[in-house]
């Protein structure tokens, strides 16, 4: 996997694909400079070997030329960051965009306009990605959270670059940490997956059995496993047409050797509100208008077991509604669970968007061992699939 560490730049334009599709407010300032942060070590690692940077991304999901999903926006804080003055250009393709390139000097950086201006982009379009690869002598890709779409940008440009494109810094520590905790993870492995629905994560499951040695269950999907299971749920959460999938993952899991962790018992809510009355109870015993929004402490205390006893854990979902103080304890408890392993020697991964909302939150993110920035392409990657942006690049 060769990376920016192994090329010269010096005199090149390197054109990067970055994921800087960052939150704004309604004054237009950015609200979470992560991705950005994320991305820094790439950029400044070509400026440091005398190349220019000439930056791609999207920014939402624009229908037209809407002003709101102009990367202008993003300019200061991008500047801010990497403590270099970013130009920009008001378009990514065609004359305009290529006298900004023309015009870049070793040691600049220029951000070109929002790639999902042009549909052309989500197409996959080859047209478009000749025209954008005209802007680059090089092509670097640092954008894991786009790298399971095979858009113009991050799939198909590569083409143009046969023996001049590599992983940038972000993407290959996202690939090595991924295949850390899939192919090469200190036994015992243990995978955490929760949130909502069971359906999301099927695949995920049926595909990392084969290496890991416990699976928790948590969050609101674990009620799909518990009714299947004979288990009353009151009004909780549940995907009634997943049962038989619910029991047929128990099965598989059981053929596999892997110990599977259901919640034993919940705080259940006669409301979905941080007002609603709470009570303990048994996961499998909730009364009807009842409902499971967290887990309960005997959970809490089992989850932290098993996870104190590996070495290599991954985390997708929360265990719990979060998001409300009411909810938070159990996903909470996990977290410290999983910091406290991390700080014993265990290599913790956390990825997904609630997951990594929560650690953000509680201010876990720095004590655990990597935090993935890519949902979709993470879940891909779990899922055992060959993610179009990262096939791109091997070719």
């Amino acid at each position: 996997m060769k990376t920016v560490n192994d090329v010269n730049f010096k005199d090149k334009k390197v054109l990067i694909r970055v994921d800087f599709n960052v939150p704004l407010n309604e004054a237009m300032e950015v609200t979470d400079d992560t991705r950005i942060k994320a991305a820094k070590p790439t950029i400044i690692n070509v400026l440091e070997s005398e190349g220019s940077c000439i930056l791609m991304s999207h920014l939402g999901r624009p229908k037209n030329r809407e002003d709101k999903f102009s990367l202008k926006h993003i300019v200061d804080a991008v500047s801010d960051v990497l403590g270099v003055q970013v130009k920009f250009v008001e378009d990514c393709i065609g004359e305009k965009a290529e006298a900004a390139v023309a015009e870049l000097e070793s040691g600049e950086i220029l951000l070109l306009e929002n790639l999902r201006y042009y549909e052309e982009e989500t197409k996959g379009d080859r047209e478009f990605a000749e025209k954008l690869s005209k802007l680059g002598d090089y092509y670097v890709n640092d954008a894991f959270g786009t790298a399971h779409r095979a858009h113009a940008s991050t799939a198909i440009i590569a083409d143009f670059f046969p023996n001049s494109k590599c992983f940038g810094l972000l993407l290959a520590s996202e690939v090595e940490n991924l295949n850390r905790v899939l192919r090469s993870g200190d036994t015992p492995v243990t995978a955490i997956i929760g949130g909502a629905k069971v359906s999301s994560k099927i695949t995920v499951i049926e595909n990392i059995l084969d290496k890991i040695d416990h699976l928790i269950i948590g969050g609101g999907m674990a009620f799909t496993f518990i009714k299947a299971q004979g288990g009353e749920i009151g009004s909780s959460l549940v995907e009634d047409d997943k049962q038989d999938t619910a029991l047929d993952i128990l099965r598989l899991a059981e053929q596999k050797n892997v110990k599977v962790h259901l919640p034993s018992d919940a705080v259940i809510a006669d409301g979905f509100s941080n007002d609603a009355n709470t009570k303990i109870a048994p996961v499998n015993a909730i009364p009807d208008g009842w409902m499971g929004l967290d887990a309960g402490p005997d959970t809490n205390a089992t989850f932290a077991d098993v996870i104190a006893n590996s070495k290599t854990i991954l985390w997708n979902g929360p265990v719990g509604v979060f998001e409300m103080e009411k909810f938070s304890k159990g996903t909470i408890a996990l977290g410290m669970a999983i910091v406290e392993a991390t700080g014993n020697g265990a290599f913790s991964l956390v990825g997904g968007g609630d997951s990594v909302a929560a650690v953000k939150k509680f201010q876990m993110d720095e004590k655990v061992s990597y935090v993935s920035t890519g949902g979709g392409a993470m879940l891909e990657m779990l899922e055992g699939r060959t993610l179009p942006g990262i096939e791109a690049l091997l070719k």
